[in-house]
């Protein structure tokens, strides 16, 4: 038998290692901009275009590279960071894998600029599929200088899974969020196809979180800060009353190195406890600092998933420096008693003679005496005696028990006009679900529609029925481009962050065609003149800011799926909320329209929006 068993080329052991490391343009750009920090830079310059597919251009004033170095930094475990196995516990650089380059050639066309401080000239490398196609000197800034074209020129299939062009740049803005936010004394620069989306420059954290995330957030951080042997903890969380439940900015760093950390985050919402309403969230940003030997952090390729020796203790810490947090700052509700209004309370001196209370009454109080002072102008009546026989009138063997009552003594609402056009409307239903002609409608402790049906009594959950009818009326108005759009007397401003404009600047279109009127005016402010007709009472920035966070966190690529989401998110804002009372006729046109819908028994999103108990059912309810 012939040995199976054989090496694998390089170029395909790069692609394998490029499916953990390269997973999208992201990716490429977290590995360069973290290398650049490692290398001492101090201004780093992004570029993309088209969301990365096409270039991604990297430049950073850091050390540089010789021209050996530059060769050799393409190569499979190449590194300058760790040169034995001891190291790996004493981390304090970004990237030390040694794959990053050699990934990205492997699955890119690269071209390096680099030359070290003090040379005249530096280094020019080429490399297309894992193969040096050619290395010259050049002259170039000190530095280096990386462009990645045609990301997965090589691999179709896996450039056939990235996503839209809107969905992979919020991904990239994310990673240089990331990035920008725990290294504030470098500073950044992001450029979208020649637009410019970030410019910061090197300051403060706090600074720099408003930089990235807007000024007004500058009014909702509360510091933390507490210093242990185990573990020091740093960074801001905010006010409760700045709870929501999309949107909020959540980041945990390690020793300079962004994490995602389900148990810590437990311990920060933990001291939100019954501070804010169940479901919301609140911004946060912790830095920890802790001992690379109890930490580990390559248990994920990403190396963002880091696990730590002390779990449970740091749990603890923060959570105790979180609520120290809220109370130093007064965050949380409790009794003020050094007011002015406070009682005075005399001093005791002794000494002083002290003097019983005086008790004043009236001797010839007597309430039994109706002819008492206190009650004369009152005046008693004894209730009426019931009339008994009344109660009972009408359960006797001769009464009208088993007849049905005559149409003006019922206290139902009047027929439903167009009850006839129902089962019409619907002829997907089962013949048992129709609605019968001449049917009546109830409200049910201000939720439920109870409707009779062929088979039984149907009810229908109100909020959700109003929901499935909307959406099929925002899908309509966004498919014909006709929606109604309500102008509003003093245009409001959101302002957003620069991650959620760059995907507000795709999908201004969509927003259009539900109603919203949108005017950008620069910066990330946004200025709204209109807003889809039937939305009284909302507030158009929190319904902006919420359809597009789901936009967001769909990710989807197809604008039909972007479409829905938008519809869904604005239905469910529109729709009428449980407890309020419908009249007859709006519960008539409620069933009627929600039968005329494709899909009346589910929401968008799945929920069921009726149900039925059958005659049987009921029946067997008397049964016993």
């Amino acid at each position: 038998m012939s040995d199976i068993i054989h090496l694998l080329p390089d170029s395909v052991a790069n692609q394998i290692a490029a499916g953990e490391v390269i997973q999208r343009p992201a990716s490429v750009i977290k590995e360069l901009v973290e290398n650049a920090i490692d290398a001492e830079a101090r201004e780093i310059h992004v570029l993309v275009t088209d969301a990365g597919k096409t270039c991604i251009q990297v430049v950073d004033n850091g050390k540089g590279m010789s021209e050996t170095d530059a060769r050799l930094s393409f190569e499979r475990h190449a590194t300058s960071k760790i040169k034995s196995a001891s190291d790996l516990f004493a981390l304090r650089t970004m990237g030390f894998r040694g794959e990053a380059l050699a990934s990205i050639a492997a699955v890119a066309e690269v071209e390096l600029k680099t030359r070290l401080a003090g040379e005249e000239l530096g280094t020019r490398l080429l490399i297309a599929g894992s193969k040096v196609e050619s290395q010259e000197v050049v002259s170039c800034p000190q530095g280096c200088n990386f462009q990645v074209k045609n990301l997965f020129f090589n691999v179709p299939a896996r450039r056939k899974f990235l996503k839209a062009n809107s969905t992979e740049l919020s991904n990239i803005l994310a990673e240089f969020e990331r990035i920008a936010l725990v290294h504030p004394d470098v500073a950044f620069y992001l450029y979208s196809n020649d637009a410019e989306l970030f410019n910061l420059p090197a300051t403060t954290l706090r600074q720099r979180i408003m930089a990235v995330f807007g000024k007004k957030l500058n009014q909702q951080l509360l510091t933390v800060e507490v210093d242990t042997t185990m573990v020091k903890i740093s960074g801001f969380v905010a006010k409760p009353e700045t709870s929501r439940k999309k949107g909020t900015q959540q980041y945990f760093f390690v020793n300079g190195r962004y994490m995602r950390h389900p148990y810590f985050h437990r311990a920060v919402m933990d001291a939100y406890e019954r501070l804010i309403p169940v479901g919301e969230q609140v911004s946060y940003f912790i830095y920890f600092d802790v001992d690379p030997a109890n930490i580990d952090v390559n248990i994920h390729p990403t190396k963002t998933e880091i696990k730590f020796e002390n779990e449970q203790a740091i749990w603890q810490i923060l959570s105790a420096a979180v609520k120290e947090a809220l109370g130093k700052f007064s965050a949380i509700p409790q009794i003020d008693f050094d007011t002015e209004d406070r009682p005075e309370i005399p001093a005791f001196a002794e000494g002083l003679p002290t003097e019983p209370p005086q008790v004043h009454y009236d001797p010839t109080f007597n309430p039994f005496k109706s002819s008492s002072s206190s009650y004369e102008s009152r005046e008693y009546r004894r209730p009426a005696t019931p009339a008994w026989e009344d109660l009972y009138a009408g359960l006797s063997h001769e009464s009208r028990m088993n007849e049905p009552l005559p149409e003006e003594e019922w206290e139902l609402p009047s027929e439903t006009p167009a009850a006839e056009h129902v089962a019409e409307a619907q002829p997907s239903l089962m013949a048992g679900q129709v609605v019968e002609q001449g049917s009546s409608h109830l409200q049910f402790k201000g939720r439920f529609i109870l409707t009779p049906v062929k088979s039984g009594l149907m009810l229908i959950d109100q909020h959700r029925a109003h929901i499935r009818i909307l959406y099929e009326q925002y899908m309509a108005q966004i498919r014909q481009k006709k929606g109604v759009s309500q102008g509003v007397l003093f245009p409001e401003i959101i302002q957003l962050p620069a991650s959620e404009a760059a995907v507000l600047e795709e999908l201004l279109e969509d927003f259009s065609s539900v109603g919203f009127e949108l005017t950008s005016l620069g910066g990330g402010s946004y200025a709204i003149n209109g807003v889809p007709a039937g939305i009284e009472g909302l507030s158009p920035q929190e319904l902006v800011s919420n359809m597009l966070h789901t936009a967001m966190a769909k990710g989807n690529d197809m604008r039909e799926e972007v479409q829905t989401i938008l519809a869904s998110t604005l239905a469910r804002a529109a729709a009428i909320v449980y407890g309020q009372v419908l009249s007859n006729e709006e519960m008539n046109s409620m069933v009627a329209s929600l039968f005329a819908s494709p899909n009346p028994t589910y929401t968008p999103d799945g929920k069921p929006i009726l149900a039925t108990i059958t005659e049987e059912e009921i029946e067997r309810l008397f049964d016993k």
